[in-house]
C-alpha cells in the first residue's frame, strides 16, 4: 500500500475558495479599509483585530492582488476608455464628456476601440489594466453581448479594477453604469409618429443581443400597444452589420408603411435614401424618426427628427462615477446605475403635431 504526505498549505489552496479583501470585511464585519490595512500591518488598527484578520487571512490563504494594490499604490491619473466603434457621433460626444470632467480632476484620457471585436476588447483591456491606467470605462462590442462571454469583465470585478459601462452594458456585471431611458426614448419616438396620426410604423433596430436596440424595441412596442395596434413582425429589421444594411433596410419598403422609427442615425439616413429612390415624399408619404443628434440627422436633406441621447451628460457622469470609485478604493460602495432621460428634437422628417 502506497502513502502520500500532503502538503497542507497547497492542499488548502485548492480546497479552500479564493477569498478577497471584500470577503473578509463582509465575514469579519469590518471595512475593507480596515482589512487594507490591517494586512499591512497599520499602526491605525488595534492589535486584536489585526491578529483576527490575519488569521482569517492565513488560514484561506489570502494573496494580495498585485494588479489591484498596482492600481491603488501607482496611480498614473490617467482613465482608459473602450468603444465599439471609431465613427459614431455618440461616442464622440461621451468622449467629450469623459474628458471634460478627468481633466477638471485632473486626469488624462487614453482611448481605444473593440471594432466590435470580442478578442480586442479583452486584448486591450488586458494592455490597459496592465498599469497604463487607473480606472476603464467600456462600452461592451456586439460579438461579446452576442456570444455572452463576459469573464473578463467578471474578471476585472474580482481584481477590483474601477469599472463603468455606460450605453451598451450586461445586467451580470456588477459595477456603475450609465445608461439612456431607451425604453423610454423608443417610446417617445413612436407615440410621436402616432401623434401626427401614423399607423403602420416600421422599426428598424438591432439584434437581440444588443440590449440598447431590444430596450427600444420594446418602447416600440409598448407604444403601439396602448395605441391598439398590433405589433406587425413583418414592420421590424433586425439589422445584421455583417450584411448589407442598404439591402435589408430596402425589404421594409415591401411592406405598406407610413412611417419609420430607426435606432440610430445612419438607419434613418438610409431609410430617407431608399425612401427617396421609391418616389415617396418625406414627410407625406413617410415620416422617418432616428436615434442620436449627430451631423448626418442635422445636415441631412431633408434633416431628421431624432430622439436625442445626451452623450456628453453620459460622459461626464462616466468620469464622475470613475474617478469617485479610484479616489475611494478603501471605502468601497455598492454599484450605482445612473439613468439620462432623452428627448425628441423635431425636424423635417417627420410631420408635425
Amino acid at each position: 500500500m502506497l502513502f502520500f504526505q500532503v502538503n497542507q498549505p497547497l492542499f488548502n489552496l485548492f480546497m479552500k475558495p479564493k477569498i478577497t479583501i471584500k470577503i473578509i470585511a463582509k465575514e469579519l464585519g469590518v471595512s475593507t479599509s480596515t482589512v487594507s490595512k490591517a494586512l499591512r500591518d497599520s499602526h491605525e488598527i488595534s492589535h486584536e483585530t489585526k491578529e483576527r484578520i490575519k488569521a482569517y487571512a492565513n488560514y484561506y490563504n489570502y494573496r494580495p492582488n498585485n494588479l489591484a494594490l498596482q492600481l491603488r499604490s501607482q496611480k498614473t491619473k490617467v482613465i482608459g476608455i473602450v468603444l465599439p466603434k471609431i465613427v459614431h457621433h455618440f461616442f464622440s460626444t461621451v468622449i467629450s464628456g469623459v474628458e471634460k470632467v478627468a481633466n477638471e480632476r485632473g486626469y488624462n484620457i487614453m482611448v481605444c476601440f473593440s471594432n466590435e471585436d470580442q478578442q480586442k476588447e479583452i486584448e486591450t483591456i488586458n494592455v490597459l489594466t496592465n498599469g497604463s491606467v487607473d480606472g476603464l470605462i467600456v462600452s461592451i462590442a456586439t460579438e461579446t453581448l452576442r456570444n455572452k462571454e463576459l469573464s473578463h469583465f467578471y474578471q476585472l470585478i474580482s481584481n477590483e479594477v474601477p469599472l463603468v459601462l455606460f450605453d451598451r452594458v450586461h445586467e451580470s456585471i456588477r459595477c456603475d453604469k450609465v445608461i439612456v431611458d431607451d425604453i423610454g426614448a423608443g417610446y417617445k419616438a413612436t407615440k410621436h409618429l402616432l401623434n401626427t396620426q401614423c399607423k403602420k410604423i416600421g422599426i428598424i433596430t438591432t439584434p437581440e443581443h444588443v440590449t440598447v436596440g431590444l430596450d427600444r424595441y420594446q418602447g416600440y412596442e409598448r407604444a403601439l400597444k396602448e395605441a391598439g395596434i398590433k405589433v406587425d413582425k413583418s414592420l421590424v429589421i433586425n439589422v445584421d452589420e455583417e450584411q448589407d444594411i442598404y439591402t435589408q433596410i430596402k425589404v421594409l419598403f415591401n411592406q405598406d408603411i407610413d412611417a419609420i422609427f430607426a435606432v440610430n442615425e445612419i438607419y434613418a439616413a438610409i431609410a430617407i435614401r431608399i425612401a427617396k429612390e421609391k418616389g415617396k415624399k418625406i414627410p407625406d408619404d413617410v415620416s422617418i424618426i432616428g436615434f442620436t443628434d449627430g451631423l448626418i440627422s442635422e445636415y441631412s436633406s431633408p434633416s431628421i427628427t431624432t430622439v436625442v441621447q445626451h452623450g456628453l451628460t453620459m460622459g461626464e457622469q462616466a468620469a464622475e462615477l470613475l474617478i469617485d470609485q479610484i479616489e475611494n478604493a478603501e471605502n468601497q460602495r455598492a454599484p450605482q446605475t445612473k439613468v439620462i432621460s432623452s428627448n425628441i428634437k423635431i425636424r423635417e422628417s417627420s410631420k408635425s403635431l
